[in-house]
């Protein structure tokens, strides 16, 4: 099949769709979307490889949605993702696209939410339902979930699922889901457990393969602001202030009203700012950019669709205030700096759940993009005083000063003061509304550091330790310091099988060790523990110690002060479907009380459960 497919009316799909796209600032879809959306409305399975960044959501999503039924407050769609940042990136994706579809409801359930909330929410109704596997597996468990109308089922980047050791709660959802449905896969990469799936659960499916060729240009300066502690428009006046180079600049947000919004608030701010949409009509626009190519505007705030075909030399800066959705935007964009040779500079704001698409980019365009320290308010102040000390120098170089001089003179005889404090009353005067000092503190920089548990929740006092180096004086001594590696106390004489290479240290903090139920016996190995605790509580895996896998139990080592909603979702993940029952490790394996022998634990079938 073509992909060579100009718009997104070509591809047959209802006005409401059409107006939402071309509101959000869709113009051509992608090569996944021309080729998986047509396959998917007529009904077909289908196997889609694909990076992530290449605009696979929309592929899913907007065929998904012409077949859902508004009337039916019922699961009708279950998309699967393997971590709970994908979940609520699809989630508001899809809530995105069905602007113009009233009555539609989408709801996101992973692991280290609220069971109280999903409950109420699932029962209140949904049209389609976005998770992680062990989630929506804990709801069909418990019955919560029900997949009776079910007709999509999407498994999204079903190889990292596989990875994160999460492919046999995929199984077992997929034999729990109704036998007429259309599945469709997606994953950047074919191993076999996942080609062994698709041949066993997908109907005589539709391969699409897509290959992602992006680059970009060498000559820009690629880095990205993690959003934290501070409001994103202080933050980029903080930057546009201190840019060395700066000259002009393109700032990209997804929507047009944003535009305006940002635009005003820039001008509020005394920047020569304009907007740049798809309302404008084509004589505003070209009027726009040629007051950007004369230097009459400084900034302008753009969508992608309005920004296509700008060519203007002096663009020192591309700021892309909203992450784009896709890495083919993200290269668009920069592109449009850094042209006649000139070096350019492209500054990327990202939230802490957009982190993944900020890697995704670094894969697709196969360049690091650095962190940024934003500038502290001294400086700021220090680069406003340098301007204005510029900007008296050329004035006491001009000629007709002397009517000022007898001014001045005479305000020091009236009112006894010298001419230095006359000369700050007058500076003060001349900030007009744009001190020299900004008010306020700064926020702690993340540019350098990950917290250790996402979603801002990390335990008290843990940020003031991360750049402490690590002390082993925490009144008992670690268990894992023989100089072998093994443990001081081995469950039965036996010895733990360490993974191969050891895992990175944490970064900082005291670590307390646990004990969970599942171990070798179980089919266990350490990425599946990884996975579980870094999805499920939201623990980033850098800050996962060291696991020790025994027989019929596991030992991990977590930070301490763990927050309680984290320690309560691991107390209910099940790792192969075995509940891993957290608790912390006191030395000793758990004993049964009845047989006296290490406790095991055995899957039943589902209807016991």
């Amino acid at each position: 099949m073509t992909t060579s497919v100009d718009s997104f009316a070509d591809l047959g799909l209802s006005q409401s769709l059409l107006k939402t796209l071309a509101e959000i600032g869709y113009e051509t879809p992608s090569p996944i979307q021309a080729q998986c959306i047509p396959l998917l409305r007529e009904g077909h399975d289908i196997i889609g490889m694909a990076q992530t960044g290449t605009g696979k959501t929309a592929a899913f999503a907007l065929p998904l949605m012409e077949s859902i039924d508004a009337k039916l407050m019922k699961p009708q769609a279950l998309i699967l993702t393997p971590t709970r940042e994908l979940a609520i990136q699809v989630a508001e994706a899809l809530q995105s696209y069905a602007r113009n579809l009233p009555g539609f409801h989408v709801l996101p359930i992973y692991g280290g939410q609220s069971y109280t909330i999903q409950l109420k929410q699932l029962a209140r109704g949904a049209h389609v339902v976005v998770g992680t596997p062990g989630r929506v597996m804990d709801h069909l468990e418990r019955q919560t979930l029900n997949l009776d109308h079910l007709k999509t089922l999407v498994l999204d980047e079903a190889d990292e699922m596989l990875r994160m050791g999460f492919i046999d709660d995929v199984e077992w959802i997929l034999e729990h889901t109704p036998e007429q449905h259309q599945t469709a896969l997606f994953s950047a990469t074919m191993p076999e457990p996942i080609r062994r799936v698709a041949q066993k659960y997908l109907v005589e499916p539709k391969e699409v393969r897509i290959k992602s060729a992006t680059a970009t240009v060498a000559a820009i300066r690629q880095v990205y602001w993690q959003v934290s502690g501070l409001h994103k428009l202080d933050a980029l006046t903080r930057i546009l202030e201190v840019e060395d180079d700066f000259d002009a600049a393109i700032i990209f947000v997804r929507t047009k009203t944003a535009t305006v919004e940002l635009a005003d608030k820039l001008a509020a701010r005394g920047y020569a700012a304009a907007a740049l949409n798809g309302d404008l009509n084509q004589q505003m626009r070209e009027r726009v950019i040629e007051q950007l190519k004369s230097g009459a505007l400084d900034i302008v705030i753009a969508t992608d669709v309005a920004a296509r075909g700008i060519d203007v030399s002096r663009i020192s800066h591309v700021v892309n205030y909203d992450i784009p959705y896709d890495t083919e935007a993200y290269v668009h964009r920069i592109g449009r700096t850094g042209r006649a040779g000139r070096a350019g500079n492209a500054i990327l704001f990202v939230a802490p759940r957009e982190i993944r698409m900020l890697r995704t980019i670094e894969r697709a365009t196969r360049q690091p993009i650095a962190p940024l320290t934003l500038p502290s308010r001294a400086d700021v102040t220090n680069k406003r005083v340098a301007a204005f000390k510029e900007k008296v120098a050329e004035v006491l170089g001009a000629e007709g000063l002397d009517f000022f001089a007898n001014i001045v003179s005479q305000i020091a005889e009236e009112q006894d003061v010298s001419a230095e404090e006359i000369a700050a009353a007058l500076a003060m005067m001349a900030q007009e509304g744009k001190p020299l000092q900004i008010a306020g503190e700064d926020p702690a920089s993340h540019a350098n550091s990950r917290p250790a548990f996402r979603d801002d929740r990390r335990p008290p006092g843990f940020a003031e330790r991360e750049n402490k180096p690590r002390s082993d004086n925490r009144g008992e001594r670690p268990r894992f310091e023989g100089r072998d590696n093994q443990p001081r106390f081995e469950p039965r004489g036996e010895r733990p099988r360490f993974e191969d290479k050891p895992r990175r240290p944490p970064a900082s903090g005291d670590m307390v060790r646990y004990r969970i139920d599942v171990g070798r016996d179980h089919g266990v190995q350490v990425k599946d523990i990884v996975g579980a605790i870094a999805n499920e509580a939201g623990i980033d895996s850098r800050f996962i110690g060291r696991i020790g896998l025994y027989d019929e139990s596991s030992t991990v080592e977590l930070p301490a002060g763990m927050p309680p909603e984290a320690a309560n979702a691991l107390k209910r993940t099940r790792v192969r479907g075995v509940p891993i029952n957290l608790r912390p490790d006191d030395g000793r394996p758990d004993v049964h009380p009845n047989t006296g022998g290490e406790r095991k634990f055995k899957k039943k079938p589902f209807a016991d459960r």
